[in-house]
């Protein structure tokens, strides 16, 4: 079995994210970039899959910059065999490649590297469009499962238990098929000295975008982006009826 698991370059989670003065987008100028960390999710289930022999290769796969290099290195640490970068310097969300375009370079991957599975985090941290992995299935006409928090392999299908507003479910679904991974599904381990030096020895594969073939020309604009507005301090009401009256009045929930 092959896996096949697109990673995303994002700002790292611990990193505070500042906005431009121009209210133009994210300012990223000397700002730490990793793994999204759904992905490193991915990654960790394919090389347990794997460790298992139920896979035989794991390939990332990235659409970014030329430094997200660093990032597909890091998955082949983790234990990916190789990897492939699509090579642009387009942001990646909202007015650049979004995600209906990362879904169609997927599928011109996968069409490629022909993979019996695809897993990938349920969305990335920055835009949190939680969009790719069900467009991606829709294009290939691949059953999907998402929301991922236990996967089983069984032959040449899979078994996933997914969390839902009710509790859980179950669903199966044949191979080949699209999973997207949530956080209880697994605990991604950490890259190791020894196989961060092995990574570097590992294939990786660069293509710029315009060898794709795909438009990727964006169908969104930022208008503006702009911080949360600075949240106000309780207070406290001395009866009900100025409690309700407060809620319909001022906060207008009721």
């Amino acid at each position: 079995m092959k896996i096949l698991v697109p990673v995303k370059r994002v700002i790292d989670y611990n990193v505070k994210v500042r906005v431009k003065s121009d209210h133009s987008g994210i300012d990223l100028a000397n700002v730490k970039m990793s793994l999204n960390p759904f992905d490193e999710i991915a990654i960790e289930e394919a090389v347990r899959l794997k460790e298992a022999g139920i896979a035989s290769e794991i390939v990332v796969v990235s659409i970014g910059p030329e430094k997200a290099q660093e990032q597909l290195r890091t998955a082949m640490a983790i234990g990916a065999d190789r990897g492939i970068l699509i090579q642009t310097d387009a942001p990646l969300d909202i007015g650049g490649v979004e995600p209906l375009a990362v879904a169609k370079i997927l599928k011109a991957v996968i069409g490629q590297e022909s993979p019996n599975l695809v897993i990938m985090g349920k969305q990335s941290i920055d835009d949190d469009s939680n969009q790719t992995g069900q467009m991606l299935a829709s294009l290939l006409d691949w059953p999907q499962a998402t929301f991922a928090s236990k996967i089983e392999m069984q032959g040449q299908y899979a078994s996933i238990t997914r969390e839902i507003d009710g509790g859980l479910e179950v669903i199966k679904i044949g191979l080949p098929g699209i999973i997207t991974t949530d956080l209880r599904l697994n605990e991604p381990r950490y890259a190791s000295l020894p196989n961060i030096m092995k990574a570097k020895k590992k294939p990786l594969d660069i293509i710029k975008i315009e060898d794709v073939g795909i438009d990727v020309t964006p169908r969104l604009k930022v208008t503006s982006v702009s911080e949360p507005p600075t949240r106000k301090g309780g207070g406290k009401v001395s009866s009900v009826d100025e409690l309700i009256d407060k809620l319909k009045n001022e906060a207008k929930v009721i």
